[in-house]
Protein backbone atom coordinates (compact mmCIF):
# COMPACT_ATOMS: atom_id res chain seq x y z
CA UNK A 1 0.00 0.00 0.00
CA UNK A 2 1.27 3.47 -0.88
CA UNK A 3 1.35 6.22 1.72
CA UNK A 4 0.03 8.79 -0.75
CA UNK A 5 0.45 9.95 -4.35
CA UNK A 6 3.73 11.66 -3.51
CA UNK A 7 5.33 8.40 -2.37
CA UNK A 8 3.89 6.57 -5.38
CA UNK A 9 5.47 9.12 -7.71
CA UNK A 10 8.84 8.87 -5.99
CA UNK A 11 8.81 5.07 -6.28
CA UNK A 12 7.80 5.22 -9.94
CA UNK A 13 10.59 7.68 -10.67
CA UNK A 14 13.13 5.06 -9.59
CA UNK A 15 11.74 2.72 -12.26
CA UNK A 16 12.11 5.45 -14.88
CA UNK A 17 15.63 6.55 -14.03
CA UNK A 18 16.86 5.91 -17.58
CA UNK A 19 14.93 9.03 -18.65
CA UNK A 20 16.53 11.29 -16.04
CA UNK A 21 17.88 14.44 -17.65
CA UNK A 22 16.97 13.25 -21.13
CA UNK A 23 16.31 16.29 -23.30
CA UNK A 24 13.79 14.41 -25.44
CA UNK A 25 11.55 13.27 -22.55
CA UNK A 26 8.46 14.90 -21.05
CA UNK A 27 6.09 13.91 -18.24
CA UNK A 28 2.32 14.25 -18.68
CA UNK A 29 -0.11 13.81 -15.79
CA UNK A 30 -3.79 12.93 -16.14
CA UNK A 31 -5.78 15.42 -14.03
CA UNK A 32 -6.54 15.46 -11.37
CA UNK A 33 -5.18 12.50 -9.42
CA UNK A 34 -2.32 11.74 -11.79
CA UNK A 35 -0.76 15.18 -11.47
CA UNK A 36 0.77 14.80 -7.96
CA UNK A 37 2.27 11.47 -9.05
CA UNK A 38 3.58 12.98 -12.29
CA UNK A 39 4.97 15.98 -10.41
CA UNK A 40 7.25 13.76 -8.33
CA UNK A 41 8.41 11.88 -11.43
CA UNK A 42 9.08 15.16 -13.22
CA UNK A 43 11.05 16.52 -10.26
CA UNK A 44 13.11 13.36 -9.76
CA UNK A 45 13.91 12.99 -13.47
CA UNK A 46 14.45 16.74 -14.03
CA UNK A 47 12.02 16.75 -16.93
CA UNK A 48 9.22 19.22 -17.76
CA UNK A 49 5.69 18.52 -16.57
CA UNK A 50 2.43 19.15 -18.39
CA UNK A 51 -1.01 17.58 -18.39
CA UNK A 52 -3.14 15.59 -20.80
CA UNK A 53 -6.85 16.21 -20.51
CA UNK A 54 -8.88 13.00 -20.56
CA UNK A 55 -12.39 12.59 -19.12
CA UNK A 56 -14.05 9.37 -18.03
CA UNK A 57 -17.65 8.79 -19.18
CA UNK A 58 -19.54 7.54 -16.16
CA UNK A 59 -22.53 5.21 -16.40
CA UNK A 60 -25.77 7.12 -15.61
CA UNK A 61 -26.46 6.73 -11.91
CA UNK A 62 -23.10 5.00 -11.34
CA UNK A 63 -20.57 7.72 -12.06
CA UNK A 64 -17.59 5.69 -10.81
CA UNK A 65 -18.27 2.95 -13.39
CA UNK A 66 -16.77 3.95 -16.74
CA UNK A 67 -18.55 3.25 -20.00
CA UNK A 68 -15.79 5.02 -21.91
CA UNK A 69 -13.69 8.16 -22.03
CA UNK A 70 -13.01 11.22 -24.17
CA UNK A 71 -9.84 13.21 -24.69
CA UNK A 72 -8.56 16.29 -26.49
CA UNK A 73 -8.60 16.09 -30.27
CA UNK A 74 -12.08 14.55 -30.48
CA UNK A 75 -10.98 11.10 -29.25
CA UNK A 76 -13.81 8.91 -27.93
CA UNK A 77 -13.48 5.45 -26.38
CA UNK A 78 -16.81 3.68 -25.79
CA UNK A 79 -17.37 0.29 -24.17
CA UNK A 80 -20.19 -0.75 -26.50
CA UNK A 81 -20.59 -4.14 -24.80
CA UNK A 82 -21.21 -2.48 -21.41
CA UNK A 83 -23.52 0.10 -22.96
CA UNK A 84 -25.66 -2.61 -24.54
CA UNK A 85 -25.59 -4.79 -21.41
CA UNK A 86 -26.78 -1.95 -19.16
CA UNK A 87 -29.34 -0.69 -21.66
CA UNK A 88 -27.82 2.79 -21.86
CA UNK A 89 -29.44 4.83 -24.64
CA UNK A 90 -27.60 6.82 -27.31
CA UNK A 91 -29.17 9.95 -25.83
CA UNK A 92 -27.64 9.15 -22.45
CA UNK A 93 -24.25 8.51 -24.05
CA UNK A 94 -24.47 11.78 -25.98
CA UNK A 95 -25.45 13.68 -22.85
CA UNK A 96 -22.49 12.24 -20.93
CA UNK A 97 -20.10 13.17 -23.76
CA UNK A 98 -21.44 16.75 -23.93
CA UNK A 99 -21.12 17.16 -20.15
CA UNK A 100 -17.54 15.88 -20.06
CA UNK A 101 -16.52 17.96 -23.09
CA UNK A 102 -17.73 21.04 -21.23
CA UNK A 103 -15.72 20.05 -18.15
CA UNK A 104 -12.66 19.42 -20.32
CA UNK A 105 -12.90 22.95 -21.77
CA UNK A 106 -13.27 24.37 -18.26
CA UNK A 107 -10.16 22.58 -17.06
CA UNK A 108 -8.21 23.67 -20.12
CA UNK A 109 -8.97 27.28 -19.22
CA UNK A 110 -8.38 26.75 -15.49
CA UNK A 111 -5.02 25.03 -15.94
CA UNK A 112 -4.04 27.43 -18.74
CA UNK A 113 -2.90 24.64 -21.03
CA UNK A 114 -3.80 23.83 -24.60
CA UNK A 115 -3.52 20.42 -26.24
CA UNK A 116 -2.39 22.11 -29.45
CA UNK A 117 0.48 23.92 -27.74
CA UNK A 118 2.28 20.75 -26.65
CA UNK A 119 4.55 19.44 -29.39
CA UNK A 120 5.30 15.79 -28.69
CA UNK A 121 6.60 14.54 -32.03
CA UNK A 122 9.83 12.59 -31.55
CA UNK A 123 9.72 12.79 -27.74
CA UNK A 124 9.67 10.05 -25.13
CA UNK A 125 6.35 10.79 -23.42
CA UNK A 126 5.81 9.48 -19.90
CA UNK A 127 2.05 9.58 -19.25
CA UNK A 128 1.09 9.16 -15.60
CA UNK A 129 -2.01 8.48 -13.51
CA UNK A 130 -2.48 7.53 -9.85
CA UNK A 131 -3.80 4.13 -10.88
CA UNK A 132 -5.80 2.32 -13.53
CA UNK A 133 -9.16 0.66 -12.93
CA UNK A 134 -11.07 0.12 -16.18
CA UNK A 135 -8.31 1.55 -18.37
CA UNK A 136 -10.66 3.72 -20.45
CA UNK A 137 -9.00 7.03 -19.57
CA UNK A 138 -5.49 5.78 -20.22
CA UNK A 139 -6.47 4.13 -23.50
CA UNK A 140 -7.95 7.45 -24.65
CA UNK A 141 -4.76 9.21 -23.59
CA UNK A 142 -2.64 6.78 -25.61
CA UNK A 143 -4.78 7.41 -28.70
CA UNK A 144 -4.27 11.16 -28.33
CA UNK A 145 -0.53 10.70 -28.00
CA UNK A 146 -0.18 8.32 -30.95
CA UNK A 147 -1.63 10.96 -33.28
CA UNK A 148 1.25 13.26 -32.34
CA UNK A 149 3.87 10.64 -33.27
CA UNK A 150 6.10 10.62 -30.20
CA UNK A 151 9.22 8.46 -30.24
CA UNK A 152 7.88 6.39 -27.33
CA UNK A 153 4.79 6.31 -25.14
CA UNK A 154 5.64 5.18 -21.62
CA UNK A 155 2.63 4.58 -19.36
CA UNK A 156 3.59 4.86 -15.68
CA UNK A 157 1.14 4.05 -12.87
CA UNK A 158 1.44 2.79 -9.30
CA UNK A 159 -1.24 0.10 -9.62
CA UNK A 160 -3.40 -1.65 -12.22
CA UNK A 161 -5.40 -4.86 -12.74
CA UNK A 162 -4.09 -7.56 -15.12
CA UNK A 163 -6.59 -6.82 -17.91
CA UNK A 164 -5.55 -3.17 -18.05
CA UNK A 165 -1.92 -4.16 -18.23
CA UNK A 166 -2.58 -6.39 -21.23
CA UNK A 167 -4.58 -3.73 -23.08
CA UNK A 168 -2.03 -0.98 -22.47
CA UNK A 169 1.01 -3.08 -23.29
CA UNK A 170 -0.58 -3.77 -26.68
CA UNK A 171 -0.72 -0.04 -27.48
CA UNK A 172 2.08 1.68 -25.55
CA UNK A 173 5.80 1.17 -26.07
CA UNK A 174 6.43 0.63 -22.37
CA UNK A 175 4.28 -0.04 -19.31
CA UNK A 176 5.75 0.70 -15.88
CA UNK A 177 3.57 -0.40 -12.97
CA UNK A 178 4.61 -0.93 -9.37
CA UNK A 179 1.82 -3.38 -8.56
CA UNK A 180 -0.46 -5.46 -10.77
CA UNK A 181 -3.23 -6.83 -8.58
CA UNK A 182 -5.96 -9.41 -9.25
CA UNK A 183 -7.81 -8.06 -6.21
CA UNK A 184 -8.90 -4.60 -7.32
CA UNK A 185 -11.87 -3.01 -5.49
CA UNK A 186 -10.78 0.55 -6.39
CA UNK A 187 -7.61 2.57 -6.99
CA UNK A 188 -8.01 4.28 -3.61
CA UNK A 189 -7.80 0.91 -1.85
CA UNK A 190 -4.05 0.89 -2.52
CA UNK A 191 -3.39 4.20 -0.75
CA UNK A 192 -3.47 5.15 2.91
CA UNK A 193 -4.17 8.76 1.91
CA UNK A 194 -6.24 9.09 -1.27
CA UNK A 195 -7.53 12.60 -0.63
CA UNK A 196 -9.28 14.29 -3.52
CA UNK A 197 -7.03 16.47 -5.68
CA UNK A 198 -8.61 19.82 -6.54
CA UNK A 199 -7.97 22.33 -9.32
CA UNK A 200 -5.98 24.58 -6.99
CA UNK A 201 -3.50 21.81 -6.23
CA UNK A 202 -3.12 20.97 -9.93
CA UNK A 203 -2.41 24.62 -10.78
CA UNK A 204 0.03 24.92 -7.88
CA UNK A 205 2.02 21.86 -8.94
CA UNK A 206 2.13 22.98 -12.59
CA UNK A 207 3.37 26.42 -11.53
CA UNK A 208 5.96 24.94 -9.16
CA UNK A 209 7.21 22.59 -11.87
CA UNK A 210 7.48 25.48 -14.31
CA UNK A 211 9.52 27.46 -11.77
CA UNK A 212 11.80 24.47 -11.13
CA UNK A 213 12.38 24.02 -14.88
CA UNK A 214 13.21 27.70 -15.33
CA UNK A 215 15.72 27.61 -12.48
CA UNK A 216 17.34 24.45 -13.82
CA UNK A 217 17.80 25.99 -17.26
CA UNK A 218 19.66 28.92 -15.70
CA UNK A 219 22.16 26.75 -13.85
Amino acid sequence: MFRDRTEAGQLLAKKLIQYAGSENAIVLGLPRGGVPVAFEISRQLHRPLSILLVRKLGVPGQSELAMGAIAAGGIRILDRAMIRQLGITEEEVGSAIAEEEQEMRRREQTYKVSHSNIQLRGLNVIVVDDGIATGSSMLAAIQVLRVQQPAKIIVAVPVAPPHARQEIEALAHEFVCLRVSEYFPAVGSFYRDFSQVDDEQVCRLLALSSTDSAQSSQT
